[in-house]
C-alpha cells in the first residue's frame, strides 16, 4: 500500500511539473533572424495572397508600419531570452495593440485585419499558437475607440 501511494505521489509531481512547464515558448536560432526579415518587409501593401488591396488612406502607411515593426522589437527582445512564457508573448501583443488605440477609428476594417495578420506572423515565428484573446479584442471590442 506504501508503495502505491509513493507512486501517485511521484506521478502526480511530474504532472504538475510538466504542467507548469507547458507554457514556455523555447527560442530557436532562427527566430531572430525572421524578426529581422519580419521587420525589413514593407508592410501595408498589396497582397493577393491574402486578398488584402493595400492600405485605404497612404498617410497611415509609414506609422503603421513604424509600430508593427514596434511590436516585432518587442518580440525580439523576449525572444532573445532562452526560453519565454506564452503570457510574455501575449502582452507583447497587447502592449503592441494599444499602440494603434489613437489611430484606430482613422483605420477601415481592412487594414485592422491586416495589422492581426502581421501580429498572426509574429505569433507563427515564436511559435505561439494563441494571442490571449487580444486580437479578437482589438478587431471587435470597443476598448481602443476611446
Amino acid at each position: 500500500m506504501k508503495t502505491l501511494y509513493t507512486t501517485i505521489i511521484i506521478l502526480t509531481t511530474s504532472l504538475i511539473i510538466s504542467a507548469c512547464g507547458s507554457g514556455t515558448i523555447e527560442t530557436t536560432s532562427e527566430t531572430m533572424k525572421k524578426i529581422e526579415a519580419f521587420k525589413d518587409k514593407e508592410k501595408f501593401i498589396e497582397d493577393d495572397e491574402v486578398f488584402y488591396p493595400g492600405i485605404s488612406d497612404k498617410s497611415l502607411q509609414s506609422n503603421l508600419s513604424e509600430k508593427i515593426n514596434l511590436a516585432a522589437d518587442d518580440f525580439a527582445v523576449l525572444a532573445s531570452k532562452s526560453s519565454v512564457s506564452e503570457i510574455e508573448y501575449q502582452n507583447a501583443i497587447k502592449k503592441g495593440l494599444e499602440r494603434f488605440r489613437d489611430d484606430y477609428l482613422n483605420i477601415d476594417t481592412e487594414d485592422r485585419e491586416r495589422i492581426c495578420m502581421y501580429f498572426e506572423e509574429l505569433m507563427d515565428i515564436v511559435g505561439l499558437e494563441s494571442s490571449g484573446g487580444h486580437l479578437n479584442t482589438f478587431m471587435y471590442g470597443d476598448e481602443y475607440m476611446n
